[in-house]
């Protein structure tokens, strides 16, 4: 089984499942496959865990007079209850059979019916004409091989990662559109390692599929927590990505409040009392369609009323109303957000930074989405900068890291770059050594600068980390001029006398060929 490599792509089974599976996609467009294709990783998933705790219960069901068909061994274990009619088995069974369709479509119908936080998540129109059942059956013959042998437990992690690794390939399928579901590995991961949510409300307005929440469980477990030290909330607007969401946390065992049902965070705030310790989001770029001119008045915007025709500045004032008085938000915006001042968003931004609301500013590596090639920056914001000696902060009043991390990265293909974990772990180790009271901070010329809100002030409130950074120092190699100049001038001469005899050698081979002058 191949690894996941440092950066977040890999080469391994995952590839090989997805180049199996997409094979299977005939005439059907890359984001209507996506649900038939995780529609069945989230049946194959909770058909493991249940298969786990029945083949458990079974084996003590003699000693301990337990019965692997009782509900309620399994709601007290936390796994979702799998009716006979859904059992995986029963499904790879008919595989081969024209009724595949149906039997998944009944599958579904009834696990929602029998775990009631499922209700209207699950895929259910396997039935429809339009989609090759057979194609169908050997996509049920993939994804039933995931398991890689009976050790189910063993097989629900390997799921996890299958679902990420596809929603990942999705949205490169997708291009444009999978941006409103998708961030790169490597981005969610960077704003986790720069905020670090240990304990506390994380909150994402505009969740997508949820890959924010999932990389901060992974934070808390990497660092000694536990599943639970962080109450998760958040919300979607999309009514397919929604259900994507539900199903990829419910596949991570993650107990999420996303809603009933999904809503438009501005014009239906779902969690309108909501003060978070932690905000991450990836919010869509220069949405125009925001319904802007109907919200005018809203007590959210603070700094500012946000133009109707941009919702930017919208979504930065949205995360500010929803941060606790210790709060800090990370959230990626497309870098025009650090210099516009068309409308009031100049005028809002000045706001910002003038309350001093400005902790970090990271300028990030083209290439990074699948879906855009807007070029995009990275927001940290917090309502207090000021020591905070329970969270081992130090007192930042009145200053602002600029971190420009554009030469960053390494491509992974023609068109799309990553970072490494390498560049992750370097640059929330410059945040944390200038936030932290145990940090020894330096700026590095090219690379970071803490710098004051007078400096902010004399660029114009402009927050283009480039601005601030200046130029990389180059290093003396300690070869005196005169020296390299010699050495330089001796190697150029030796390239023209060079450059002299292939000439020569070309206009004999020339007259050879009766080309000659």
């Amino acid at each position: 089984m191949g690894k996941n490599s440092k950066n977040g792509a890999n080469l391994g089974f995952e590839n090989k499942l997805w180049e199996m599976a997409d094979k299977m996609r005939g005439h059907m467009d890359a984001s209507e496959y996506k649900h038939v294709v995780l529609g069945l990783i989230f049946l194959k998933y909770i058909s493991d865990a249940f298969k786990a705790k029945y083949d458990d219960l079974a084996e003590r069901q003699e000693s301990d007079y337990t019965d692997p068909e009782d509900k309620d061994e399994y709601a007290a274990a936390n796994i979702f209850w799998v009716p006979p009619v859904a059992r995986w088995e029963k499904l790879q069974a008919g595989a081969r059979q024209p009724s595949i369709g149906k039997l998944i479509d009944d599958a579904m119908i009834a696990i929602e019916k029998e775990n009631p936080s499922l209700k209207s998540v699950l895929p259910k129109n396997y039935s429809r004409p339009a989609l090759d059942k057979h194609r169908l059956g050997e996509l049920i013959d993939i994804i039933g091989n995931i398991g890689l042998g009976d050790d189910h437990s063993r097989s629900k992690d390997i799921l996890g990662r299958v679902y990420e690794y596809f929603l990942g390939r999705f949205a490169a399928a997708e291009g444009k559109g999978g941006g409103e579901f998708y961030t790169p590995q490597c981005v969610v991961k960077l704003l986790v390692n720069m905020i670090e949510p240990y304990k506390g409300r994380v909150y994402d307005p505009c969740c997508g599929s949820g890959g924010m929440f999932v990389q901060s469980e992974r934070f808390v477990e990497q660092h000694g927590g536990r599943l639970g030290d962080i109450a998760i909330y958040g919300q979607e607007s999309n009514p397919t990505t929604w259900k994507l969401a539900r199903m990829n946390l419910a596949i991570r065992g993650i107990d999420a409040d996303l809603g009933g049902q999904q809503a438009d965070s501005f014009h239906s705030d779902l969690h309108k009392d909501l003060k978070a310790d932690y905000i991450l989001a990836n919010p869509p770029f220069n949405m125009s369609d925001w319904g802007g001119q109907r919200l005018k008045e809203d007590a959210r915007w603070k700094f500012g009323t946000p133009p109707a025709n941009n919702a930017n500045y919208a979504w930065i004032q949205h995360f500010i109303h929803h941060l606790s008085p210790h709060g800090i938000a990370g959230f990626v915006m497309a870098n025009g957000s650090m210099s516009t001042s068309t409308s009031s968003e100049g005028d809002i931004r000045k706001n910002i930074i003038e309350a001093d609301f400005i902790d970090c500013m990271i300028a990030m590596p083209s290439q990074l989405f699948y879906t855009t090639q807007i070029p995009v920056c990275l927001w940290f914001v917090t309502r207090s900068k000021k020591q905070d000696k329970k969270r081992g902060h130090r007192d930042r009043t009145g200053r602002t890291l600029f971190i420009d991390a554009r030469k960053m990265g390494k491509l992974i293909d023609r068109v799309h770059r990553e970072l490494t974990d390498e560049d992750i772990d370097q640059i929330a180790e410059v945040y944390h050594n200038w936030r932290n009271i145990d940090g020894k901070h330096q700026d590095k010329p090219g690379w970071w600068k803490s710098a004051t809100l007078d400096e902010i002030k004399s660029h114009q409130y402009v927050l283009t980390p480039g601005r601030y950074v200046g130029a990389e120092e180059i290093e003396d190699d300690g070869i005196a001029f005169e020296e390299k100049m010699t050495e330089l001038s001796a190697t150029l001469y030796e390239q023209f006398k060079e450059s002299d005899e292939l000439e020569a050698r070309i206009k004999k081979n020339l007259e050879m060929l009766g080309f000659g002058e």
